[in-house]
């Protein structure tokens, strides 16, 4: 297949031109960056095949008989238009579904409800308590309710932090430049207060990566550590500013073809891929770098010092981009014509009218129309599991605006253009705040539908958002809902910390705890990623399934000499204690059928081993499907 693409687009002449990039990936592997939005929903079809939400309709009946929930949360799937649109999201969703004859599933029951929006908000399972009295409440604005609450908790900001660590790559150990220990843990500060403050939004912390100044160990100049990351070994400067714009690029406005762009012009490369890819030059992507062409780094080598290994950063008062490398990470810049330097140039217009190049490039970021649709996309895959456009780092400019389509064969790039823009707005009408926009997606009924699809499913439903799709949970979240689910709490050491750690979700990066291998090897097999080189994956492996039923992190937890939830559960007649036990793992109670079953198993064993079955009960749960995702 590869040799007959690369000679079908030789045949064309999109590769006849000897231009740099000799090495480039789309060139050594054109089927990776091809068809690429089709594999995130194969992906998603793999996640629903794997989860097995087509639940068999006679489950669907025992199951809501036994839950209580109202019969119009369970059974067969409904026509979209009846259910309720709640606000502009549904609009667009369920009026796609109805105009192409797709049916819908129903909405989430409460139990499916609340551990999502848990999981999504928080990062950690309901308890028992709070999945019962969120059940039995009867106000109808009950879910509206929860939302607020969970949007003002400690924990969305720690949730939520994770997600930014993430995306602006907070790690103690880079490719080239280190933060350090000392760095990243003022850069984790710094971004969870900023998620604390309500007066901090995302277009300030943004702004204060793109342009902080100072030492990366000290608390007020802790945005610096973003460009810290930046700084590129093994070649010339050129390459820091080229890797600092292309990081700013692919993170902020999902451009991740700059990175391209900056070693050849787009065409040859970027024709199958990109309408407004095929036709950049490479001399635009370096104008846009030249607005790093100041900056500096200055380390410390004191090692006597708090800030040995610290890194300064600063702006120098002079400075072009050059064209004059011959190594280094990129192929030879060099002189176009008479031009042997180059100043900044925003790609929408405008250039620089002070020395203050960096703090020009985050004004102009701030009011390109590809950041609020790239942090909407972004945000909108990690609630509802698929972007709007896949891959999230790809956005095409040239294929989003509903108002101006491209032209044939292309198409535009979301699967819902309309509403991507009316995303990108609100996101603009809340004036970046987090809270607000990720309420907006949660609050809608598109969001709030179940998972489960008793109905003739087709992979070709997948991009009309007909169900919620189930995200298997990180390993962060898989350490915590067993922590708060046994009750057994671990107690870790981070570098720099005075005070010791409980749950996964507050550390600063997914290489911790140092201090426990075994824990922290448990949580990588769930694809943490180090946001250097590694991002977090969804995937499955046999690993998993072994560390979850083998792994000393979950067989010491399940016993009821280590945990005093279960040996409270075990101590309740079995008619309160199997669905306790069922809330308490799974989020849910059980269906008839289990609970007659479990009730079987219980007789079967006698009084004389009903601790053991109790931790035999335990462990299974922990090894059900459904315990490690969100669905």
């Amino acid at each position: 297949m590869k040799r007959v693409l690369m000679a079908s687009l030789a045949a064309t002449g999109i590769w006849a031109q000897d231009t740099p990039g000799v090495n480039c990936s789309f060139r050594d592997e054109p089927e990776r960056f091809l068809n690429v939005q089709a594999r995130a929903v194969a992906l998603v079809q793999e996640r629903l095949d794997r989860y097995g939400r087509s639940a068999v309709a006679k489950d669907v009946t025992l199951r809501g008989a036994s839950v209580g929930t109202p019969a119009a949360n369970v059974g067969p799937t409904v026509d979209a238009n009846e259910i309720p649109q709640r606000n502009f999201i549904d609009v667009h969703i369920l009026g796609r579904m109805s105009a192409e004859g797709a049916r819908s599933a129903r909405l989430s029951d409460d139990y499916e409800f609340v551990r999502r929006i848990y999981l999504d908000l928080t990062g950690r399972i309901p308890t028992p308590d709070q999945i019962r009295g969120f059940a039995a409440d009867a106000n109808p604005r009950k879910r509206d309710d929860l939302i607020d609450s969970l949007l003002y908790s400690p924990e969305f900001s720690y949730k939520w932090q994770h997600w930014l660590g993430d995306l602006m790559q907070n790690a103690s150990s880079n490719s080239f430049r280190n933060l350090n220990i000392n760095g990243r843990n003022e850069y984790h500060a710094w971004l969870l207060r900023s998620l604390n403050d309500p007066s901090v939004n995302l277009r300030d912390i943004i702004f204060q990566a793109l342009t902080a100044k100072g030492n990366n160990y000290v608390s007020s100049s802790a945005p610096a550590n973003w460009s810290v990351r930046s700084s590129t070994g093994g070649g010339p400067a050129q390459d820091t500013y080229d890797t600092a714009f292309s990081r700013a690029a692919t993170q902020f406005l999902g451009m991740g073809h700059y990175d391209c762009i900056l070693c050849h012009d787009g065409r040859g490369h970027l024709d199958l891929l990109s309408v407004w890819g095929r036709t950049a030059r490479r001399t635009e992507a370096q104008r846009m770098s030249a607005y790093f062409a100041r900056l500096r780094f200055v380390g410390n080598n004191d090692a006597t010092s708090y800030f040995f290994q610290s890194t300064e950063v600063n702006d120098a008062t002079a400075g072009t981009y050059d064209l004059n490398t011959n190594f280094g990470n990129r192929p030879d810049r060099v002189p176009v014509g008479s031009t042997r330097n180059l100043t900044p140039e925003y790609r929408l217009g405008g250039s620089p009218a002070n020395a203050d190049w960096r703090g020009h490039f985050a004004d102009n970021l701030l009011k390109d129309p590809m950041l609020t649709r790239n942090l909407a996309n972004r945000i909108w895959k990690q609630l509802f599991n698929l972007g709007l456009v896949e891959p999230v780092d790809q956005l095409d400019p040239a294929r989003l605006d509903p108002k101006n389509p491209p032209p044939a064969p292309w198409t535009l790039q979301a699967t819902h253009p309309a509403l991507l823009e009316e995303l990108a707005q609100g996101l603009n009408s809340t004036n970046f705040s987090l809270r607000e926009f990720v309420r907006a997606l949660v609050s809608s009924s598109s969001y709030q539908l179940s998972s489960r699809y008793d109905d003739t499913w087709k992979i070709d439903y997948v991009p009309l958002f007909a169900r919620h799709y189930p995200r298997r949970m990180e390993g962060e979240e898989v350490h915590d809902a067993i922590q708060m689910a046994t009750g057994v709490l671990g107690t870790y050491t981070v570098g720099g910390w005075t005070e010791p750690v409980r749950w996964a979700m507050h550390f600063p990066e997914p290489v911790e705890p140092r201090s426990n291998g075994g824990v922290a090897a448990f949580m990588n097999s769930f694809f943490r990623g180090n946001r250097d080189g590694v991002d977090r994956l969804q995937l499955g492996s046999i690993l998993q399934q072994l560390n979850l039923m083998n792994d000393t992190f979950i067989t010491n937890r399940v016993r009821l000499g280590n945990s005093a939830n279960l040996r409270r559960i075990a101590g309740l007649p079995n008619a309160t204690a199997i669905p306790e036990l069922y809330l308490t793992f799974l989020s849910r109670l059980p269906s008839a059928a289990e609970q007659a079953k479990t009730v079987r198993y219980l007789d079967s064993r006698g009084a004389a081993n009903r601790n053991a079955s109790f931790e035999d009960l335990a462990w299974v749960l922990t090894n059900r499907t459904e315990f490690i995702f969100s669905y």
